[in-house]
C-alpha cells in the first residue's frame, strides 16, 4: 500500500508526499524543497518571534527545536554526501566506457559538487574526499552522521585523524568510536581528536611515526588575507619550532613593555617579527610592491570609489578606500617606485577588447584579465588566484584569443572545465544576466547552466568633468607601488604628482 507524508508546498499550503513500498520516499529535489519550506514557512511553537513573555513549557519546546534542527543540519550533509558519492562512482563509470585515461576520470566532480552546494570547487572536493570515506569505508561514521547523532565537521575529524592507516584499522576505529551512537554525546571536536589518535597509535604505530614526518616535510608560510588591510601570515612548521620562536618574541615583548615602549604587546611581536624576517630596522620601513585598480576620478578627482587591491602575491584582493589608494600612489610617485598604465573603459566601464593572432594570451591581454578580474578566479563561488588565462571557447574550436573570448581561472577550474560534458559561452553585453559586463554562462555534463559575471571596473571620470590640465579623463587606472606613507586628506597633492592619465580619445 502506498503511504502519505504531509509537507507543505513552496506556497506554504499543505501537501502530501506519496511514499512507495516500505515506507521510504524517493529523495528528488522537489521532495526535499517541500520539506525545506517546512522549516521556512513554519512558526515557533506557543508563540511568535517575538519578546513577549511565554510559559515555561515553550521554552523547552523552543529548546527542543534546536537540537531537532541541528539534527536535520547532520542528516542533510550525510544525504549531501551519499548524492556526491554516486554521482562520482556514474561520472566514472561513464568516462571509463568513453575511454578515457583513469587518471582523468572524474575531474570535473568537485567542480559540480562545488557549484550545487555553493561552495568554490576546492570545497567540493574536500567535501567529495570525506563522503568517499564515509560511504565507502566508515559506514559506522556514515550512520551517525545520517541518523544527525554527529556533526559534519565531527565526521570529517574521524576522516583526518585515520588517513594515514590501512583500511582495516580504520574501519576498527570507525566500530570503536561510533558503533555505538551513545559514546558520542556530549564528545567535542579536541576529545574525539585525543580518543582517535590514542586508538591509532595502539593499532599502529609505524603509521603514526611516519605521518609526524611527513607533517615536518610539509613545513611552509602561508599568507591569507584579513579584514582592513591586513593578511594573516601563517609558519607551519614543528611544534617545538613554533613554541621556542612564540616564547622568544613574547620575551622580546616583555622586555620592551618593561622599558617603557608604549605598543601593546601583540604589537611589539608582530613588529619584531617583521623586522628579523626582512633585515630592517623598523617594520614600517620594508618596501612592498602594492598593486591596485583605480579609477582616475578616485585617484586625481577627489572621487569616494574605493580602489581594488589585486592578488599581487599570495595575500588575494581586497579593497582600498579611496584616500589610502591616492596616499599610495602619491608616496610610490615621490620616491621614484610607482608606475601607473591607464586601462581605458568604454561608457559602460567594460574594457575595451583587445585581441591577438596568437595561440596563447600575451602578457599585456593576461594583465587585463586578471585586472579585470580583480585577481580572483572567474568561476563561481571560488576565491582562488588567477593562475591561468582560458579561452572561453576553446581555441580548436574557434575561440579568438582576445578579451572578450578571455577569462582567468584557478588551475583547478582550468582543468576541471577541460572534463568531458563541460561546455562556455560569452554572453552577449545586452543580454539581461550580464548587466552589460562580462559574462560567462557554464553548462556542466547534467546540463545545470551557470553564470559568472565579473565585477565592475572603477568607474571613470564622467565626461563633462575636468581635471587640471589634462581635460576629460576616461581611464581605470592600474598603478604599484612601493608604500611609505601616512595617509592624508589631500587629492589634489595626488593629482599634482600623477598628472594627466589619459586623453579624451
Amino acid at each position: 500500500m502506498t503511504q502519505m507524508m504531509d509537507a507543505v508546498d513552496s506556497g506554504g499550503t499543505p501537501a502530501s508526499v506519496p511514499l512507495p513500498e516500505g515506507g521510504r520516499p524517493v529523495l528528488d529535489a522537489g521532495t526535499v524543497a517541500r520539506l525545506r519550506a517546512v522549516l521556512a514557512e513554519g512558526i515557533l511553537p506557543g508563540a511568535t518571534d517575538t519578546a513577549a513573555l511565554v510559559p515555561g513549557e515553550t521554552l523547552a519546546a523552543w529548546v527542543d527545536l534546536l537540537g531537532e534542527v541541528e539534527k536535520v543540519k547532520h542528516t542533510a550533509a550525510a544525504v549531501q554526501a551519499r548524492v556526491a558519492v554516486a554521482l562520482d562512482e556514474a561520472t566514472r563509470a561513464a568516462e571509463k566506457e568513453q575511454g578515457i585515461r583513469k587518471e582523468r576520470r572524474g575531474r570535473g566532480v568537485p567542480s559540480q559538487v562545488g557549484a550545487a552546494i555553493e561552495q568554490s570547487p576546492n570545497a567540493g572536493a574536500a567535501f567529495l574526499g570525506a563522503a568517499r570515506v564515509w560511504v565507502q569505508q566508515m559506514p559506522c561514521t556514515f550512520e551517525a552522521l545520517r541518523v544527525g547523532a554527529l556533526s559534519e565537521w565531527r565526521a570529517r575529524i574521524l576522516v583526518r585523524e585515520t588517513s594515514h592507516l590501512s583500511a582495516e584499522h580504520r574501519a576498527l576505529i570507525d566500530e570503536l568510536v561510533c558503533g555505538d551512537l551513545r559514546s558520542l554525546d556530549g564528545l567535542g571536536g579536541k576529545r574525539l581528536t585525543a580518543s582517535v589518535k590514542e586508538l591509532a597509535s595502539r593499532l599502529d604505530v609505524h603509521a603514526c611515526v611516519k605521518r609526524l614526518a611527513k607533517a615536518e616535510s610539509e613545513r611552509c608560510v602561508s599568507v591569507r588575507p584579513a579584514p582592513d588591510l591586513m593578511v594573516h601570515l601563517t609558519p607551519l612548521v614543528p611544534m617545538k619550532q613554533g613554541i621556542q620562536a612564540y616564547a622568544q618574541l613574547k620575551a622580546h615583548a616583555d622586555a620592551a613593555k618593561g622599558a617603557g615602549d608604549e605598543r601593546s604587546g601583540g604589537q611589539i611581536m608582530a613588529d619584531t617579527l617583521i623586522e628579523r624576517v626582512t633585515g630592517r630596522d623598523k617594520a614600517d620601513q620594508v618596501p612592498v610592491a602594492v598593486n591596485l585598480l583605480v579609477s582616475d576620478e578616485t585617484l586625481v578627482a577627489g572621487g569616494s570609489a574605493p580602489s581594488v587591491l589585486l592578488e599581487g602575491a599570495a595575500a588575494g584582493a581586497g579593497t582600498v578606500p579611496a584616500e589610502v589608494a591616492r596616499e599610495l600612489v602619491a608616496a610610490g610617485v615621490d620616491a621614484d617606485a610607482a608606475w601607473l598604465r591607464a586601462i581605458y573603459v568604454d561608457p559602460q566601464g567594460r574594457l575595451l577588447a583587445t585581441t591577438s593572432t596568437s595561440r596563447f594570451f600575451p602578457d599585456g591581454i593576461v594583465d587585463l584579465l586578471r585586472a579585470r578580474q580583480q585577481g580572483v578566479c572567474a568561476t563561481r563561488y571560488c576565491d582562488a588566484p588567477v593562475r591561468h588565462a582560458d579561452h572561453v571557447v576553446p581555441h580548436g574550436e574557434g575561440g579568438s584569443t582576445s578579451l572578450s573570448n578571455g577569462q582567468g581561472l584557478c588551475v583547478r577550474c582550468n582543468h576541471a572545465k577541460q572534463a568531458p560534458g563541460w561546455s562556455q559561452e560569452v554572453l552577449p553585453p545586452d543580454h539581461p544576466a550580464a548587466g552589460g559586463r562580462h559574462a560567462v554562462a557554464t553548462v556542466s555534463p547534467t546540463g545545470h547552466e551557470y553564470l559568472s559575471v565579473l565585477p565592475e571596473p572603477p568607474r571613470p571620470v564622467r565626461q563633462d568633468r575636468r581635471v587640471g590640465e589634462g581635460g576629460t579623463l576616461r581611464a581605470a587606472t592600474g598603478a604599484a607601488v612601493h608604500p611609505g606613507y601616512d595617509v592624508g586628506p589631500s587629492w589634489g597633492r595626488c593629482a599634482a604628482r600623477v598628472g594627466s592619465l589619459g586623453s579624451t580619445a
